[in-house]
């Protein structure tokens, strides 16, 4: 973990620094994480990284514009300018730090399964053998799963965003969802949708697949952006902005 976060630090050093005035931010998200990032019934996009968006660009005096993409294609949208940045629940992993920069830390949080209450389930391969894993298409959860269940004989199935591996669960075809605890808890588990369904075991950790927390991602060329995030970020936590948004929707520290 700390070779990770020195590769986190390295990166962001060799970011260019050329200065740039940025009057706009544009946030490239995937809404489908709740309570992280979704979309409210008016179609308004909510969540903790909207508000900390919101906040940040508040800070630096700039308009933040959100663009809604895809989870599997967000890093080559990133890399292909539709967006500044990648402010949408990324985990910092070091197959990510080869594409991508990131900024400081946001929250670090870690993945579970949620599987039917009663059920024996647990997250290692020896009860999982058999079962059917669902996941997000190119999150670290995915990632995880693939790494050291898939080979181990346990079915994972991607899906393009989170709410289908819920609909999947509840339809019976999948045995298990694995992905965020926050997410999971507040997103499904406090839903009527998950109220038949628990966690199954202890939240798992990584470094290599699902990285040392949730970071903004970063064109490697932005280094002026980094800076000015970082900056606006540790401001944030200085005045207590960062503990009353994550107290709107958290009951405990998620950083």
């Amino acid at each position: 973990m700390k070779k990770l976060a020195l590769s986190v630090m390295l990166v962001c050093a060799s970011m260019g620094a050329v200065a740039k005035d940025w009057k706009v931010i544009r946030f490239g998200v995937n809404p489908s994480y709740a309570p992280f990032e979704s979309k409210a019934a008016s179609g308004e996009l909510v969540g903790f990284d909207i508000d900390l968006g919101n906040a940040l660009c508040a800070k630096l005096k700039a308009k933040c514009v959100w663009v809604e993409n895809a989870w599997d294609g967000i890093i080559p949208a990133l890399k292909a300018k539709k967006f500044d940045a990648i402010l949408s629940s990324m985990a910092v992993t070091e197959k990510r730090l080869q594409q991508i920069g990131f900024s400081d830390k946001i929250y670090n949080v870690p993945p579970r399964l949620v599987a039917k209450k009663g059920n024996a389930l647990q997250p290692a391969p020896d009860t999982l053998r058999g079962k059917r894993i669902g996941v997000e298409q190119g999150s670290t959860a995915e990632a995880y799963a693939k790494a050291y269940w898939e080979p181990k004989g346990v079915t994972v199935t991607s899906y393009q965003n989170q709410d289908q591996v819920y609909q999947d669960l509840t339809s019976g075809r999948l045995d298990a969802a694995f992905q965020s605890s926050v997410q999971a808890e507040l997103g499904f588990l406090k839903t009527a949708a998950g109220r038949d369904y628990a966690f199954a075991g202890n939240g798992v950790a990584d470094s290599k697949t699902l990285g040392v927390g949730a970071a903004i991602g970063l064109r490697k060329e932005d280094g002026d952006l980094a800076q000015q995030l970082n900056r606006a970020l540790a401001e944030l936590h200085k005045d207590g902005t960062y503990k009353r948004l994550s107290g709107k929707y958290f009951s405990f520290d998620i950083y």
